[in-house]
C-alpha cells in the first residue's frame, strides 16, 4: 500500500507561482511513476505531469514551459511547480503513484494509488 498527501494549493492571482507536494509513503522502493492530474469543475480529471524513476518526465501541452515536475531531496516527495498561472488552471490536483513499468503515464487507470487532492484557484 502507498497513501500520497499533496499539499500547496491556494488561492493566487493570474501571472502567479504556486508549488504543490507530494508525500508518498509506505511501499514505495524501486521503480515508480508519479503523476500529477487535476479536475475542474464540471470537467474530467485530466493529466497535468508525470516523472517516473529514471527521470523521464512527460507533460501535458496545457501546462508545458509552465509548470515543472521534479523529485524532493526526499526520495518520497515529488512536486509540481505551477508558473505563470492562469484562470484556466484553477482545478483540484491529484498526485498519483504506481509501480508498474509498463504503463503510459498520461492514463489515469494506470495509476493504483492516488491523494485526496489540494484546490487550486486562479483568479483573473
Amino acid at each position: 500500500q502507498v497513501q500520497l498527501v499533496e499539499s500547496g494549493g491556494g488561492l493566487v492571482q493570474a501571472g502567479s507561482s504556486l508549488r504543490l507536494s507530494c508525500v508518498a509513503s509506505g511501499r514505495t522502493d524501486g521503480w515508480y511513476v508519479r503523476g500529477w492530474f487535476r479536475q475542474a469543475p464540471g470537467k474530467e480529471r485530466e493529466f497535468v505531469a508525470a516523472l517516473d524513476w529514471s527521470g523521464r518526465i512527460s507533460y501535458a501541452d496545457a501546462v508545458e514551459g509552465r509548470f515543472t515536475i521534479s523529485r524532493g531531496s526526499a526520495k518520497s516527495t515529488v512536486s509540481l511547480q505551477m508558473n505563470l498561472l492562469k484562470p484556466e488552471d484553477t482545478a483540484v490536483y491529484y498526485c498519483a503513484h504506481t509501480g508498474r513499468r509498463s504503463i503510459v503515464p498520461t492514463q489515469q487507470r494506470d495509476y493504483d494509488y492516488w491523494g485526496q487532492g489540494t484546490q487550486v484557484t486562479v483568479s483573473s
